[in-house]
């Protein structure tokens, strides 16, 4: 089986993480790329490391051809994504898609409106769409055809905690996610808060209290949990390309912890959960689609550090989407995906 494949939105960094992935990919033709202020370039011209690839030319969303397509993936930014993929669906109910923006993985459209700011324009796909973070929803992935591909800094904080929070061997009103993020992690567009001036030589928190992941977090915990799950979460801003590293605080007995974690893990290729005490590093995850967990005892009894880490782009963005594609279409959730990690 041959998919033909789209990207909404192929000039940023998740759409060139996308065709890194995909190009290779035994069971993928890339059919069509849009990127609306790139429109009439060839892909080369945007990212010259892909000039060795016959890939179709830039083109608007409106001058995409659908007919053949597949699979749409869609790295547009928040909030333009809704109208877009509505139409798409409209025009070609049988397509299956895979968002990575955040437009559609939030399923109450009332908590939609409360963390973007405005209501949704898609309600109905909102409802329908599938939560994407495989490991998790891989049943429900399999049987979608909108998906709404988790966020990087959600991924790497849901992995180990829902198993933990659905075994009931944490505590859940003490839930403590310290994250840091690399700055692909912000998106390619020009922006004062990521110059290299402004970020390299320090760290730094921000969106203290109201990150938007929170949503994510809330919905997922507290689904696992069968009731309100609210954790404390502060990302941060780190200078490097890429990576995500959480260090999540809980309460709950270290061996019982890990136990827990590797018990859910042990069947799954792309989570490894380490020897109790080793604790994981990102280089360690850089380029691939794979997550490193750690459990460590904390010197107060009965406390835990568990420490989450992956590849922001990959895992935490287009590796993603390219398993729940996998997932979508039947194919073998790793193809494509098996690339080891860049160190040093």
């Amino acid at each position: 089986m041959t998919l033909n494949v789209a990207i909404y939105g192929a000039s940023g960094y998740t759409g060139a993480e996308l065709l890194r992935l995909l190009i290779p990919h035994p069971d993928v033709t890339v059919t069509a790329l849009s990127a609306e202020s790139n429109a009439g370039k060839p892909m080369a011209s945007v990212f010259p490391q892909l000039a060795a690839y016959d890939l179709p030319t830039l083109t608007t969303i409106a001058d995409l051809d659908l007919a053949p397509v597949d699979v749409l993936f869609c790295a547009l930014p928040h909030g333009t994504t809704q109208t877009s993929l509505k139409a798409a669906l409209e025009a070609k109910p049988e397509l299956k898609v895979v968002d990575l923006s955040a437009d559609f993985r939030l399923s109450d459209p009332a908590m939609y409106a409360h963390w973007y700011g405005h209501a949704h324009q898609a309600e109905a796909l909102q409802t329908e769409a599938v939560y994407g973070l495989t490991e998790i929803h891989r049943a429900a992935v399999a049987k979608a055809r909108l998906v709404g591909n988790p966020g990087c800094y959600t991924t790497t904080a849901l992995l180990p905690l829902v198993p933990l929070v659905s075994a009931g061997v944490i505590e859940t009103d003490t839930i403590v996610i310290d994250a840091k993020s690399g700055v692909t992690g912000a998106g390619r567009a020009a922006k004062v808060g990521t110059l290299f001036a402004e970020v390299s030589e320090g760290f730094h928190a921000y969106s203290v209290g109201n990150h938007r992941h929170t949503a994510e977090l809330d919905q997922e915990l507290s689904l696992a949990a069968g009731a309100d799950v609210a954790p404390t979460f502060t990302p941060h801003l780190v200078p490097m390309n890429r990576g995500i590293y959480a260090t999540i605080y809980v309460d709950g007995d270290p061996k019982t912890v890990h136990g827990a974690l590797a018990e859910r893990y042990a069947d799954e290729f792309f989570v490894t959960v380490l020897p109790f005490g080793e604790v994981p590093q990102s280089r360690h995850v850089r380029g691939t689609n794979f997550t490193r967990i750690g459990v460590v005892a904390d010197r107060r009894a009965g406390r835990t550090i568990v420490i989450s880490t992956l590849d922001n782009l990959v895992k935490g963005a287009s590796g993603q989407a390219v398993q729940n594609m996998n997932v979508m279409c039947g194919l073998d959730e790793a193809t494509g995906l098996e690339q080891l990690a860049m160190f040093p």
